[in-house]
């Protein structure tokens, strides 16, 4: 990490070094490792990276797939950014992140060619509570690291191991000095949909990581609260998924799912939930 950020406040999650090259702040960092980046703001960034490579008027961004390749150490990155293929109604794009020489995390995102298909919308969730409903979430309490710092949460009633209803929020921009857009900002919390309703303690004896994020837009999210609706399920072979519908304060706009590796680590003693 910057040494300055040890003792300020960061300002943003990235500072843009220019020439594609990135540094990452104090509140990118995560919450299993001191020395990694959180995986929620690296999407919000490479949502950001998607939706400027060659944009197009009429598509969207539908799809955005993360495949967590390694630790992604914190400090200096660069972000490359190609078009897998193109197509005029059809589109997959690609946002990778390079650390130390090697690729971290790679995002492809599928653009879809937008209608007019209101006489046929259709939906099968209800909108969650909105916020002003909620109590105070301190995410704190179970989880260390920069960025559940950086996070505003509120939970909804009947919260319980493997399954809650929350709504988060933050004030820092992805980048400093730049505003950052809906879709960037909403999706640069989606990843802590795994911490949110967790089955086990993270501090007791078991870690349970995702190696993925994989996130479906029905449509356009707007405002700056998501609402993650959570379930969490446990395999007996070591394998688990946490699988969640995404809202916003109109309602709900998408899913996400998340591959665990779970793991037991001996000489620990499991905590209440």
């Amino acid at each position: 990490m910057p040494a300055d950020d040890s003792t300020d406040k960061p300002v943003s999650y990235y500072r843009d070094l220019g020439d594609g090259r990135w540094e990452s702040t104090r509140a990118v960092q995560g919450a299993w490792n001191e020395h990694e980046q959180h995986m929620a703001p690296v999407t919000g960034l490479l949502t950001r990276a998607l939706l400027r490579h060659e944009a197009r008027p009429g598509l969207r961004l539908a799809r955005i797939g993360c495949e967590i390749l390694g630790l992604i150490p914190a400090g200096e990155f660069t972000i490359e950014t190609t078009t897998v293929r193109p197509g005029r109604t059809i589109e997959l794009v690609q946002a990778e992140m390079i650390a130390n020489g090697r690729p971290v995390v790679r995002a492809t995102g599928w653009r879809l060619a937008t209608t007019d298909s209101t006489p046929v919308t259709g939906l099968t969730v209800d909108p969650l509570p909105g916020p002003d409903q909620a109590e105070p979430y301190p995410m704190t309490e179970k989880w260390g690291g920069g960025f559940i710092e950086s996070l505003t949460g509120r939970v909804l009633p009947d919260h319980q191991p493997g399954r809650g209803r929350v709504w988060l929020t933050t004030d820092l921009p992805l980048v400093e000095g730049e505003k950052t857009g809906a879709l960037e900002h909403l999706m640069g919390m989606a990843d802590a949909a795994n911490g949110v309703a967790t089955r086990v303690h993270p501090a007791g004896g078991w870690i349970f990581p995702n190696v993925d994020l994989q996130l479906h837009l029905l449509r356009e999210p707007v405002g700056a609260w998501l609402g993650l609706d959570v379930s969490v399920d446990f395999g007996p072979d070591g394998v688990g998924i946490t699988s969640t519908v995404l809202h916003d304060e109109i309602g709900p706009f998408g899913r996400s799912l998340q591959i665990l590796t779970l793991r037991e680590m001996p000489g620990t003693q499991q905590p209440t939930p």
